[in-house]
């Protein structure tokens, strides 16, 4: 019960720092567009080491110390890994969503409001996240659990705030772009109680559920943070930033972990 309570608190305290990431729209500053690549690049890089070394390395021990031969664990990592991606892969074919940089995805009705569109495509985004959080947690080891949430939180303050960016660009208005932020962060706590949930039903389930997890943050990466940090000619700036935010979350899983 009591890792259950600090993971769902971890998990929203997570998403929430993607509404404190949007607060600076409120003030009178204007971010280049190298500096939103750079920042969704760190952001990036964050989730990359999360998904090493928060989920793929204890998966692969969770497997072993569960009995598992060092190939038999190698094989569950990667076959959840591809249910992760096979997942978010559907969701990305079945959910009509918009997203800010490379345009619309599955749009069969004209009516629907952009804005809905950027929120399902967030929602999307951040559900694994929230997701990975959670699996960490819901194995009743707080230690393991602490690295990841507050990486996950540490990305998401940079990406809320190039969201609420993003949104203003699109004539909505500050306190609106925030306040979009500030819901499209609390799916991470929903993903968050689901992850904590299967592993403490079954815990067998566990190196399958972060593998899954780090299969769905993989994907995102790939295919969502990475161009987008690259657009408009910022390859090198959003690839300090990937490196940069690699390197403090290793930091942080190693040092705290």
């Amino acid at each position: 019960m009591e890792s259950l309570v600090i993971g769902a608190i971890a998990s929203l305290g997570a998403g929430l720092a993607t509404v404190l990431g949007a607060l600076p729209v409120l003030l009178p500053i204007n971010l280049t567009q190298r500096v939103q690549g750079i920042m969704l690049g760190f952001g990036g890089g964050v989730m990359l080491a999360a998904t090493s070394f928060s989920l793929i390395v204890p998966a692969t021990a969770a497997a072993i110390a569960q009995g598992q031969s060092q190939a038999n664990a190698a094989l569950i990592v990667v076959a959840g890994m591809l249910l992760g991606g096979l997942f978010l892969h559907l969701a990305h074919q079945l959910l009509p969503h918009e997203h800010f940089f490379k345009g619309q995805e599955n749009v069969r009705y004209n009516n629907l409001k952009r804005i809905w569109l950027f929120i399902a495509a967030i929602t999307i985004h951040n559900f694994p996240e929230g997701l990975a959080v959670g699996v960490n947690f819901g194995n009743n080891n707080i230690s393991d659990g602490i690295p990841i949430a507050l990486g996950i939180g540490l990305q998401n303050i940079p990406e809320g705030l190039v969201v609420a960016l993003s949104l203003v660009a699109e004539k909505y208005s500050a306190g609106y772009a925030v306040w979009i932020s500030l819901l499209t962060g609390l799916v991470e706590p929903i993903g968050g109680l689901i992850g904590i949930g299967v592993v403490s039903i079954a815990n067998f389930i566990l190196p399958w559920a972060m593998a899954f997890a780090a299969g769905a943050m993989l994907f995102v990466i790939s295919d969502e943070i990475i161009p987008e940090s690259h657009r408009q000619g910022w390859e090198k700036e959003g690839t300090m930033g990937v490196m940069l935010g690699f390197v403090i979350m290793m930091f942080l899983d190693i040092a705290l972990g």
